[in-house]
């Protein structure tokens, strides 16, 4: 069977010089998550709710999960009930995404906890396999140019999950509790190995993102409060898929090399702490007229941006403030607009 022994695969990555590199980089903006979590009016709290509803529209999506996004802000920020499948799995992820942003200090790492959350996803759909792990033989698979689906790694059977899940969990709290490594690698070595049990019928993909926030949580990294650590996966998510399959060769034998998953894992993380990095100075220099500061981002982005980046980007202005300069911007001819509707995307035009 495929043992679990963290420490040893630990050790065997942490001194890739591209490892070494980017955990300097997070390091330092660790060093200033006090400075970043000491805003007050609001802010935290504003930037708070686009994270939730940016993680919880991601993490769905990239399941092929969707709803309007008028829908998901009222699912996420109103409670309203869900009125579809698709909904009542949006809903469960944002409970348990809520669950874990507050109370993630009491929620230990374990088998038990795992099916807890599980079973969380699934409350409002009435499926029978939320909070069990899988009954039959799951495979991940591909698909070729052609369309055709092609089998690219073949996950635990469903016999040697539970025991698989328990030693996983075991090995980390091991770790853990004797303070020897540096979390933020081990973090992605866990989520791995938890994406290659592949535990349940369903909702692998969007347990690994929750648990990823609750270990990074747990570990003193809250930059995935505030910043959407599930859009930026969506965002790069063809660099996700080949991280996975890079470091899946040879898993079943102990012999794969976890360097490519924990180095993109990293590069997340990294980018996430330099997003909210420049949100904070951003809502530092609200005094500048709020016209200056959506040129400020327009001239950030060599291509178009929309309404909702500007958004999110700028959380302490309202939309009606943004719309305004927006309409202000195209009349100078500073700005184009690139496509009309729900869609409408602007360019710099200067």
């Amino acid at each position: 069977m495929r043992s679990f022994n963290l420490i040893e695969e630990y050790n065997n990555i942490i001194r890739n010089a591209n490892i070494i590199n980017l955990l300097s980089k997070i390091h330092e903006y660790k060093g200033k998550q006090p400075y970043f979590l000491n805003f007050k009016n609001g802010i935290l709290e504003t930037l708070l709710n686009v994270a939730k509803i940016e993680s919880t529209t991601s993490s769905n999506k990239i399941e092929g999960i969707y709803t309007t996004d008028k829908r998901i802000r009222e699912i996420v920020m109103q409670n309203l009930k869900p009125k579809n499948r698709n909904e009542e799995e949006i809903a469960g992820y944002k409970d348990v995404l809520a669950l874990i942003h507050e109370n993630y200090e009491y929620i230990d790492i374990n088998k038990n906890t795992i099916l807890q959350l599980h079973r969380d996803l699934y409350k409002y759909t009435g499926y029978s396999y939320g909070g069990k792990f899988k009954n039959s033989q799951n495979y991940i698979e591909e698909i070729n140019e052609k369309g055709e689906k092609k089998i690219r790694f073949t996950p635990l059977s469903p016999i040697e999950t539970p025991i698989a899940i328990d030693n996983l969990c075991k090995s980390y709290n091991e770790i853990v509790n004797t303070e020897i490594c540096d979390l933020i690698v081990l973090i992605p070595i866990f989520i791995f190995d938890f994406v290659s049990i592949h535990p349940f019928n369903d909702g692998n993909g969007r347990m690994s993102r929750l648990l990823t926030l609750l270990l990074l949580y747990k570990a003193g990294y809250m930059v995935g409060k505030y910043i959407s650590i599930e859009k930026m996966i969506e965002n790069t998510k063809d660099s996700y898929y080949e991280a996975l399959k890079d470091s899946s060769i040879n898993w079943h034998n102990n012999k794969n090399d976890y360097s490519f998953f924990v180095e993109y894992y990293l590069g997340i993380i990294l980018n996430a702490y330099k997003e909210f990095a420049a949100r904070v100075e951003i809502i530092e220099n609200k005094k500048m007229y709020s016209y200056d500061r959506i040129i400020n981002i327009f001239k950030e982005n060599i291509i178009p941006i929309d309404k909702a980046l500007i958004m999110s980007k700028l959380p302490d202005l309202s939309e009606t403030t943004i719309e305004r300069n927006l309409h202000k911007l195209l009349k100078e001819n500073k700005i184009v607009k690139i496509s009309g509707g729900r869609h409408t995307k602007y360019k710099w035009n200067c």
